[in-house]
């Protein structure tokens, strides 16, 4: 079977009416595979528990919307991921009915790094705006991608400040070409360019008060944990956080004042359970564990770093002249990094070029060797080693 007629039966699977990703998932334990499905027949598939409209859309697809969503797929950016495909976000397929076709346009390698999901109100405060740009800034320059929904308010706010700094995900609650709100049609197109849009949903799929919730459960599923800055008490935040909380991911809550009613969504998720957070140092502390496994090369702790350092301080002394020594002990691509940076800041592009490794490896590896305290953070996104 060519992979072109493999994605076509996705397609099919995926936009059978009246089933969802659950149900798919336990066809293809019953009849093997997606084209295994489609050709197993009428009474085998009422036999599955499929209504008739399921029944008579698998035996005659609509060849007109596998068509449309195989062009959209041909346009420059644009990509279809089948929950087979190596590409697949690995956080997301963890999930109990991850969704079994995906929608991307922009990076897809953007999927499978380390995310923190940022959502809030759609009318938050200014200082709501404030503290999600300044947070996804942050974080973003850290190396960590940020995840939102693409709504106006918070979610806008954490994209913008991302895209200062780093890189983010938008997972959209319509097709991959539409935008919804209209007013975020530039910021939209700016983070297909940089960034990623992802959506379950296929081409010509308009906004339904019924897509969001899904959007929601993408935007937990894709990242390590769910920050909400600012929420009503029935704020679609909160089903964003609850879907956290039930796939296994941290939720942080920021508190606000008790007279601001956008901050009680927040302080009802603090008594819950949620860890409340003013700082953003406090959620890569939280997130330090996952961030250590989601890379397969990990620096040592700092102190056996500096120890090694030190026992080898007399001994080979030519070689510790050329890199710094805190390198000693760590994996050869850390300590490559580090001896390609100085005391002075450097920015990224700068150490990718000296060092010779990969834009995306130096951001992974250079927020966990800051959680390492081997280097400092420094205005700009540069970066140099801790000093001391």
């Amino acid at each position: 079977m060519t992979d072109s007629q493999h994605t076509q039966d996705w397609l099919v699977l995926s936009g059978l009416p009246g089933v969802g990703p659950r149900t798919i998932a336990l066809l293809l334990q019953r009849f093997g595979t997606p084209r295994q499905v489609l050709s197993a027949g009428r009474a085998a598939l009422r036999e599955a528990g499929l209504g008739q409209d399921a029944i008579d859309a698998a035996l005659h697809p609509d060849e007109a919307a596998v068509a449309a969503a195989l062009a959209w797929s041909e346009q420059p950016g644009a990509s279809i991921l089948t929950c087979d495909d190596p590409r697949y976000p690995p956080l997301l397929a963890a999930l109990d009915a991850a969704p079994p076709v995906l929608f991307v346009r922009g990076r897809v390698d953007l999927l499978a790094e380390p995310q923190l999901a940022i959502v809030g109100s759609r009318n938050p405060t200014p200082g709501g705006i404030e503290a999600a740009h300044d947070y996804a800034r942050y974080l973003g320059g850290l190396g960590l991608t940020v995840t939102s929904g693409l709504a106006i308010g918070i979610d806008a706010a954490a994209h913008q400040g991302a895209l200062c700094s780093g890189c983010t995900i938008a997972v959209l609650g319509t097709g991959p070409d539409r935008v919804y709100p209209a007013a975020n049609r530039a910021l939209a197109r700016r983070i297909a360019d940089e960034g990623a849009l992802v959506t379950e949903f296929p081409p010509g799929t308009g906004p339904q008060a019924s897509h969001f919730p899904r959007r929601n459960r993408v935007i937990s599923g894709l990242s390590l944990g769910t920050l909400v800055v600012e929420a009503a008490p029935k704020s679609g935040s909160l089903i964003t956080a609850r879907f956290a909380a039930e796939q296994g991911r941290e939720v942080f809550a920021m508190p606000g004042s008790i007279h601001n009613p956008l901050a009680r969504g927040c302080h009802g998720l603090i008594r819950q359970g949620a860890k409340l957070v003013d700082s953003a140092d406090q959620i890569l502390e939280e997130l330090s564990p996952q961030l250590r496994r989601f890379t397969q090369a990990q620096p040592p702790a700092p102190d056996r770093a500096r120890s090694g350092a030190e026992a080898g301080a007399g001994a080979g002394a030519g070689a510790a002249a050329s890199r710094p020594a805190a390198a000693d002990g760590l994996d050869p691509d850390y300590a490559r990094l580090l001896a390609s940076m100085g005391y002075d800041p450097r920015a990224p592009d700068e150490l990718i070029a000296r060092s010779g490794l990969s834009a995306q490896a130096v951001s992974s590896m250079l927020l966990l060797l800051e959680l390492q305290g081997l280097v400092s953070a420094h205005a700009g996104g540069r970066y140099s080693l801790r000093g001391g």
